[in-house]
């Protein structure tokens, strides 16, 4: 079955975590990379893992209009999928459509309280009712700590998983923990953290934390070309 077989693809199966739902009810994982280098395409990958687990997807942009999001989510599919049949695709496509929901926020308009608000309006309406957040854009830096909780404690409360994009610098090294600065203040709240790490014309994977943690050793790598993950290096 169609379904299966990208269930097998998952990227968490593939980056050796014990556990492909990793992400605990109100735990946070991330995904750390530098501008311009995948960030949001794995992230969707992520979000597709969960949907086709039927699960409730709420993606939360905080950069780009919800047309660009799904457009992402389409074109991340359409090469997940290019080479299976044709009708097969469009009906798991269209199987899964009903389980997501783009939502957009100017960053510095995000709070956990107009979140709650938005959330709030659309369960009482029957019309969605999430299982797992996908946050891209959000920025992370000493004054997040506190939204961090926040949202951690709202995402417990609702049995929610939360997966992030964190932007990384050239410039920035790593903290002790192997960790980048940008979570260093708030490294506890998360059960999972994955970078992408350029290399010449090469991108790849490490897991920092959760899963086969090794901080020297990448291993898998994206094809630049359609942003999915490759076979294991």
């Amino acid at each position: 079955m169609l379904k299966n077989e990208f269930l097998l693809q998952n990227p968490l199966r593939l980056m050796a975590f014990d556990n492909e739902n990793i992400l605990p009810e109100g735990g946070f994982g991330a995904v750390l990379a530098r501008a311009g280098v995948g960030k949001t395409a794995l992230l969707v990958q992520l979000a597709l893992n969960s949907l086709l687990q039927n699960k409730n997807v709420l993606h939360i942009s905080l950069n780009d209009p919800v047309k660009k999001v799904s457009l992402w989510y389409k074109e991340v599919f359409h090469h997940l999928t290019k080479s299976n049949d044709v009708k097969q695709s469009h009906e798991l496509w269209e199987s899964i459509l009903p389980h997501r929901f783009i939502m957009t926020f100017k960053a510095e308009g995000f709070s956990v309280p107009k979140l709650e608000e938005r959330l709030a309006d659309l369960k009482e309406q029957n019309i969605f009712s999430p299982q797992a957040l996908f946050i891209d854009g959000l920025a992370f830096d000493e004054s997040q700590r506190k939204p961090l909780c926040d949202l951690k404690a709202f995402a417990e409360n609702n049995a929610l998983c939360v997966w992030f994009t964190a932007q990384t610098h050239r410039h920035e090294e790593p903290g002790p923990n192997g960790l980048p600065v940008q979570l260093q203040l708030v490294a506890d709240l998360f059960d999972a953290v994955i970078q992408l790490q350029p290399e010449g014309k090469e991108i790849y994977l490490k897991v920092l934390k959760g899963g086969a943690e090794n901080f020297d050793t990448p291993v898998l790598q994206l094809d630049p070309s359609t942003m999915l993950l490759k076979n294991k290096i």
